[in-house]
């Protein structure tokens, strides 16, 4: 798929460019992007630049994983990423951070129901799933102010450099967002 930009009242969402890495460097050097978020540690400028010049443009013709930079819809500095990956039978799993002076602005529910509407409206997606290691406080309160729903704990349900962690799951429907679904949903009756 060829990269797509979205919107939202105060953000815009497009595609990482080459000319992103110092932004992406900067931000990934937070102790707690590198505590939580995939990343490596220590994260490198070489790190950044494979990540926005190689991963990201592969990842959307490969259509494996759909990757936001986050920016003020005016344009300003690099506020947050966000993506969607592993896609599975109609799921797909979201993931997303937030640079360390950005955080507390509502950035990150913005972002992340903007992606979610259009993975159900644009992608057909059926349900989206967040995960985040057991104690990622942050990540959880931005799943729940965006609408998910916490499904639970997935015992060893994370791998995080090189160990199985706890994770936290929840989910998303298109209803949740009074949007109408690819297939209908049948909850069982009380």
């Amino acid at each position: 798929m060829e990269p797509v930009t979205l919107t939202s009242d105060r953000l815009h969402l497009g595609t990482f460019t080459p000319g992103d890495a110092e932004e992406v460097h900067t931000a990934c050097q937070d102790p707690d992007i590198q505590r939580w978020i995939p990343v490596p540690s220590p994260y490198r400028e070489q790190d950044a630049e494979e990540f926005v010049s190689r991963y990201v443009p592969g990842a959307w013709r490969a259509d494996t994983e759909y990757t936001f930079s986050v920016r003020p819809r005016e344009g300003g500095p690099l506020l947050a990423a966000t993506s969607l990956h592993h896609p599975r039978g109609g799921t797909w799993e979201i993931g997303y951070w937030t640079a360390k002076e950005h955080r507390g602005n509502g950035y990150a529910t913005e972002m992340v129901r903007t992606v979610a509407a259009w993975a159900f409206t644009g992608l057909g997606c059926g349900r989206l799933e967040w995960r985040a290691e057991v104690g990622n406080t942050g990540s959880r309160r931005v799943a729940e102010q965006s609408g998910f729903t916490l499904e639970g704990v997935l015992r060893a349900g994370l791998g995080h450099r090189g160990t199985h962690r706890d994770c936290w799951i929840g989910s998303l429907l298109p209803s949740d967002l009074g949007l109408p679904g690819t297939v209908p949903y049948l909850p069982p009756k009380s």
